[in-house]
């Protein structure tokens, strides 16, 4: 894809913030799920669901940890777009 002003830079933004949002969303409700089901009584009673259900919440803990550096990414991709369409002019 070619640009060619800096609209063409700052409207390939939104999708981005869209998509970043429907991932916050769908992590808070998959981290809400899980703990519901970590408190549900028959799960607190098998030791087996018990240890599964901290393994999934231990290997998806680290998953916000990530976003920022997404995020941080993804601007400086558009800056450097931005920077090299007026070092063109």
């Amino acid at each position: 894809m070619k640009l060619m002003n800096k609209k063409g830079v700052v409207d390939q933004l939104s999708p981005v913030v869209i998509a970043l949002v429907a991932l916050g969303i769908t992590i808070v409700v998959a981290f809400l799920i899980m703990s519901n089901v970590a408190s549900n009584t028959q799960v607190s009673n098998d030791a087996n669901a018990t240890a599964a259900i901290q393994t999934v919440q231990s290997s998806t803990a680290d998953i916000p940890d990530w976003l920022p550096i997404i995020v941080i990414t993804i601007i400086g991709a558009l800056l450097i777009g931005l920077v090299s369409i007026f070092r063109r002019r």
